[in-house]
């Protein structure tokens, strides 16, 4: 029975120091040392601690994510996860969350800016509850509601203002199904882990239909 229970005060006293360690880690260090940066999560500062710290000009791949205020949650870790939320001060809320064969997006509410790809216009994304989580290279788990406000035109067809539809996984990719209001136009997005995306395109709403497969990496 004494050797029960000093394994298990051992048992303790590590969990305690383990936890004690990575609450204190200064959050520059703990975008490397929990695997956020590999995955994408970057800034060109990052002060505070990994329990409650900032970053500033926070970018998640090719997404600019400007200041965030972020904090690490503590349950995750127990699960072999890293969950880091992220929020600013004008209102985009989300949580990156690592893992030792993925990565995910949790909970993102708000708006971020994209940059044009391979010829498509730039883009203004608003998130509703957009969760994604990749897994072994694969699409595993998508939901939420995805708005794209864009401007001008595309092969000749004026845009619609706001194309939306819920994110899902196909295969091992994540698609965005956007169709404007009318659904006559839409654009299908699809986006894969190793940094792969494909967009189709089909146009009608311009009397000339307009179709066009574009390709690229983030």
């Amino acid at each position: 029975m004494k050797l029960r229970l000093r394994w298990w005060r051992e048992l303790l006293f590590l969990g305690a120091l383990l936890f004690s360690l990575i609450a204190l880690l200064p959050l520059r260090l703990a975008l490397d040392w929990l695997g956020f940066a590999d995955k994408g999560l970057t800034a060109r500062q990052a002060d505070g601690s990994v329990w409650l710290g900032a970053l500033a000009g926070a970018r998640f791949g090719d997404i600019a994510l400007g200041d965030v205020g972020t904090r690490l949650r503590v349950l995750p870790l127990l699960a072999g996860r890293a969950r880091l939320d992220l929020e600013q001060a004008d209102g985009l809320s989300a949580a990156v969350t690592v893992a030792r064969h993925g990565v995910g997006v949790d909970d993102a509410s708000g708006t971020i800016g994209l940059p044009g790809l391979a010829g498509l216009p730039a883009a203004t994304l608003d998130l509703a509850d957009v969760s994604v989580r990749f897994g072994d290279r694969l699409c595993a788990e998508a939901e939420g509601l995805v708005k794209a406000r864009m401007s001008g035109e595309l092969g000749g067809v004026p845009l619609a203002a706001v194309y939306s539809g819920q994110a899902r996984c196909e295969g091992p990719a994540l698609l965005l199904p956007l169709a404007s209001q009318s659904g006559a136009d839409r654009f299908e997005v699809r986006l894969f882990a190793d940094g792969r995306y494909q967009v189709d395109t089909y146009l009608r709403s311009g009397g000339m239909p307009y179709s066009k497969r574009f390709e690229g990496r983030f």
